[in-house]
C-alpha cells in the first residue's frame, strides 16, 4: 500500500471506529504507531480529523491519556463525493450498456425506497398538511439534506419544500431522473400533486417543491399503500 492509499486507511478508520487512538489503528493496520501518528498528524492538518476528550474508564499509570481521534464534517463530506462519483461511474456504465430505459427503471425503484423510508414518518405527523411536510422536511434534514418548510401566502394554500443540499448532487446534474423520482415519491407520500420549481442539479441555489396544502386539508384518512411500494 502506498503512502496515499495508507493516509485513506487511516481516515477510513477514524471515520467507522471514532473516537479511536494511534495505536488501535496501527495494530489493525499492521503499521507502527509511529507510522500511523505521521498521517493523523497530516490528516489534523487538512481539517479531517479531530483530537477528541474523552473520559479514561482506568488509569493508564504514567504519561499522558492517550489521544483519541474522529472525523470532522469535512471528512464526511470527501467520503459523500467519493460515494457519488463511484455511483455517477455506475449509471453511466448502466447507461451505456442497458440503454437510457435501465436508468429510468433505476430511478423508479430509487423513488419507492424514498417512499418507503419516510411513509412511517409522514404517518406519525398526523393529517395536517403542514405537519406532515415539516416531517418530511425534518427527515430530509437528518439525512443531510438541509430541508426547511418556507410558507407561501400564510401558508394557508401553500408551502414549499426548500432543501439546501443535495448528498448525490453530482450524479443529480448528469442524470436528472433522479431528481423527478425524488418529487414522485413526494407526490405519493402527500397524497397530493406536487411541483418541482427548482433544482441544485439544474444550477439554482436551492431545491424548492411546491406543495398545495389547501387541497390536502380536504383530504382525510391519508396512508402509505404498501401495495404501491
Amino acid at each position: 500500500m502506498d503512502d496515499q492509499g495508507t493516509k485513506e486507511s487511516v481516515l477510513d478508520l477514524v471515520v467507522e471506529k471514532g473516537p479511536v487512538t494511534a495505536s488501535v489503528i496501527a495494530k489493525i493496520l499492521g503499521l507502527t504507531t509511529a507510522a500511523v501518528r505521521r498521517h493523523i498528524a497530516t490528516l489534523e492538518e487538512s481539517g479531517q480529523i479531530v483530537a477528541h476528550d474523552i473520559a479514561q474508564v482506568s488509569p493508564r499509570g504514567r504519561g499522558r491519556p492517550a489521544r483519541h481521534y474522529v472525523a470532522t464534517d469535512l471528512a464526511h463530506q470527501r467520503l459523500h463525493d467519493s460515494y457519488a462519483e463511484i455511483a455517477g461511474k455506475a449509471l453511466t456504465f448502466l447507461a451505456q450498456t442497458a440503454g437510457t430505459d435501465a436508468v429510468e427503471s433505476f430511478a423508479a425503484v430509487r423513488s419507492r425506497e424514498i417512499e418507503r423510508k419516510y411513509a412511517p414518518v409522514i404517518r406519525a405527523a398526523g393529517t395536517d398538511p403542514r405537519a406532515r411536510a415539516t416531517a418530511l422536511s425534518d427527515a430530509l434534514t437528518q439525512d443531510g439534506y438541509a430541508a426547511s418548510v418556507r410558507e407561501i401566502g400564510g401558508g394557508k394554500f401553500a408551502v414549499q419544500l426548500c432543501q439546501g443540499h443535495c448528498p448525490i448532487l453530482a450524479v443529480a446534474e448528469e442524470f436528472p431522473q433522479l431528481c423527478e423520482a425524488e418529487t414522485q415519491a413526494f407526490a405519493r407520500l402527500l397524497d397530493v400533486h406536487v411541483q418541482r420549481l427548482a433544482t441544485l442539479a439544474g444550477g439554482k441555489h436551492v431545491c424548492t417543491t411546491h406543495i398545495p396544502v389547501a387541497s390536502l386539508s380536504k383530504r382525510t384518512g391519508w396512508r402509505h399503500d404498501s401495495k404501491r411500494a
